[in-house]
C-alpha cells in the first residue's frame, strides 16, 4: 500500500469519526427525559464497545479457539473440525525440549528483571534524594526510557560486539577484556549466559521507570515520620529498612508487577539482539516464530494464550494495588 493510499484511508477514517459523532449529537440532543439520557449514554458508549469487541474480544476468542487445532498453513484450514487436536499444542509446549528451554528463559526473565530493575531504581532513588545533583542524576538514569527497546538493543549489540582477541575490538566490553589481558568473549552467542546479558538491556531501560515512581513515593513520606525516627536514633540502613521501604510498599508492588508484565511480553530485545537464536528465545519471540516463520498458527495461538494466562493475574493484582495507591 502506497503512502498516498494510507493518507486517503486516514482522512476517510477521520471524516467517518466526525460524521458518526455529529449524528449521535444531533439525535441525542433532542432527548431530555431520563430514558433519553440513558439512550444518550448508550449512544456514546456503543462505538467504543463495538471497537473493543471487534479489535480485542473477537481476536482473543478466535485465538483461544484456534489453539485447540492442529498444524496447518492457513488458519481457516486449521479450524476444520477434523483437525481438532484438543490440548495437544499445550502438551507440546510443556514436553518439547526446545519449548521447555523457551519457558525456562521466560522464567529467568520474569524473575530477574523486575527484581534487578526495581532494586537498582530504589537504591538510586534513595541515594540521589535531595542531593545537590538530584535532577541531573535522575535524568541520567531516566534517559534510556526515551529509547525504544529496538534502539537499546542495537546500542548494546555494539557493547557486546565480538571479534577474535588478536583483532581490533569494536565492542566496549571485549576491548576492556583485551586491555586487561583476557581473551575476548562471545557475549550474545554463548549459552546460557547470553540470556543474562540480554536481561541487562531490559534492566538498563526499566531502572529509570522504577527510579521515577519510587522517588516520587519516597518524597511523599511525611516529614514528621522521618523526624520522629531520627529523634529515636534511627538512621542509615535502619531508616531504609524500617521507614522507607514499608512506607513505599504499594509503589514497590506496582513497579514490580508493571515490569513483570512488560518482561512477560518481551520481544524486541531478543529479536533484535539474537533473533531468538543461540538458546535465547522467549515466549513472545517463539509465538512470532511459530506463527509467521513456521506458519504453525495453532501452536502460535497456544503460546499467545499462555502469555495471556500468565499476564492476567499480574494485571489484576497491579490494578488493585494502583487503586489502593490512589486511595491513600
Amino acid at each position: 500500500m502506497s503512502t498516498s493510499d494510507k493518507l486517503i484511508q486516514m482522512v476517510i477514517a477521520v471524516v467517518l469519526f466526525f460524521a458518526v459523532m455529529t449524528v449521535i449529537l444531533l439525535v441525542t440532543q433532542r432527548l431530555r427525559s431520563r430514558s433519553g439520557e440513558r439512550i444518550q449514554a448508550a449512544a456514546f458508549v456503543a462505538p467504543a464497545l463495538i471497537l473493543i469487541t471487534i479489535g480485542l474480544l473477537y481476536p482473543a476468542i478466535r485465538t483461544i479457539y484456534q489453539s485447540f487445532f492442529g498444524n496447518a498453513y492457513e488458519p481457516i484450514v486449521g479450524m476444520n473440525p477434523n483437525n481438532f487436536d484438543g490440548f495437544d499444542n499445550y502438551v507440546q509446549i510443556f514436553t518439547d525440549s526446545g519449548l521447555l528451554k523457551v519457558l525456562r528463559n521466560t522464567a529467568i526473565w520474569v524473575i530477574l528483571t523486575p527484581i534487578l530493575a526495581t532494586g537498582i531504581g530504589l537504591v538510586y532513588a534513595v541515594l540521589v534524594d535531595r542531593s545537590r545533583f538530584e535532577k541531573f542524576a535522575k535524568a541520567l538514569i531516566f534517559l534510556p526510557m526515551a529509547i525504544s527497546l529496538v534502539g537499546a538493543s542495537i546500542i548494546w549489540k555494539f557493547v557486546y560486539d565480538y571479534k577474535a582477541t588478536e583483532q581490533d575490538q569494536l565492542g566496549v566490553l571485549n576491548a576492556l577484556l583485551k586491555l586487561v589481558g583476557v581473551d575476548t568473549y562471545r557475549f550474545l552467542l554463548t549459552e546460557p549466559w547470553n540470556t543474562f546479558f540480554l536481561i541487562v538491556i531490559m534492566v538498563w531501560v526499566q531502572a529509570g521507570f522504577a527510579m521515577t515512581v519510587l522517588s516520587a513515593a519516597i518524597k511523599a513520606i511525611p516529614d514528621d515520620i522521618i523526624e520522629a525516627a531520627r529523634l529515636d536514633g534511627v538512621g542509615g540502613l535502619r531508616m531504609f529498612r524500617y521507614i522507607t521501604v514499608p512506607s513505599i510498599r504499594p509503589s514497590l508492588i506496582v513497579v514490580l508487577t508493571t515490569i513483570s508484565i512488560t518482561t512477560l511480553k518481551v520481544f524486541d530485545i531478543v529479536r533484535t539482539a539474537t533473533g531468538g537464536q543461540f538458546g535465547t528465545s522467549v515466549l513472545a519471540n517463539e509465538f512470532y516464530v511459530q506463527s509467521f516463520r513456521s506458519f504453525d498458527f495453532a501452536l502460535g495461538a497456544a503460546l499467545a494464550v499462555l502469555i495471556f494466562i500468565l499476564v492476567t493475574p499480574i494485571v489484576i493484582y497491579n490494578v488493585r494495588q494502583m487503586r489502593r495507591l490512589e486511595a491513600r
